[in-house]
């Protein structure tokens, strides 16, 4: 009957996620304990798996909503851009994921904790690939953009797979340290704008023949 009536208390949810918070972040998911999750959160074991199934699952509920929205987003911008016509898209090279990596730094800084654990505690769950999954699709979005400049007449030379894949991963990496290093808003604008400066000068001379 306790364990019931602990379960229904209004607030149990936001005790559980927000001692799950802590206890992921500082351990991550494969260290975090849900023992201490349940100490913690002051409930039953009875009272949490009223509400989810297992650590992965709670981790999920917490991670998820900023999970989606976040690909959602970057998803859109590279379709976007895909759907220009072709000879549009040069001079629109950088305008789509520029805009989404201003909103991302915003919605990073004003997300700071779940994405943190989104980021650097997913490892051993469903979003531990999730930077990677994001690479890819700009790897992805790269040789198509090349394709199509090729197709326009210019001369594009060869780029390889591993290559693409390492600048992404550099740029995206910088979107982490964000987070990583808590850098304040402001001064992540800033210096996410002047890295996107620095790739975008490297992708137009590697584009050059």
């Amino acid at each position: 009957m306790e364990a019931v009536m602990e379960s229904k208390a209004p607030d149990t949810l936001e005790r559980i996620q927000q001692a799950a918070l802590d206890e992921f972040s500082e351990k991550g998911f494969l260290g975090a304990s849900l023992r201490q999750i349940v100490k913690h959160a002051g409930v039953t074991t009875g009272a949490f798996y009223g509400y989810f199934s297992s650590k992965e699952a709670l981790f999920a509920s917490i991670v998820e909503p900023h999970a989606a929205i976040l690909m959602s987003k970057y998803v859109d911008a590279h379709i976007s851009f895909s759907e220009l016509p072709a000879e549009e898209q040069p001079e629109h090279m950088g305008v789509e994921s520029g805009a989404y990596i201003h909103w991302m730094v915003e919605y990073v800084c004003q997300h700071r904790e779940p994405v943190k654990l989104l980021f650097c505690g997913a490892e051993g769950t469903g979003y531990e690939n999730f930077i990677h999954n994001m690479v890819e699709l700009e790897v992805e979005s790269t040789f198509r953009y090349m394709e199509t400049l090729r197709r326009l007449g210019y001369n594009i030379p060869e780029l390889s797979p591993s290559l693409c894949h390492i600048i992404a991963s550099g740029m995206l990496g910088g979107l982490v340290e964000i987070v990583v290093h808590d850098i304040p808003q402001e001064q992540a604008m800033w210096d996410v704008e002047q890295l996107r400066t620095f790739y975008t000068a490297g992708w137009l001379k590697l584009m050059s023949p």
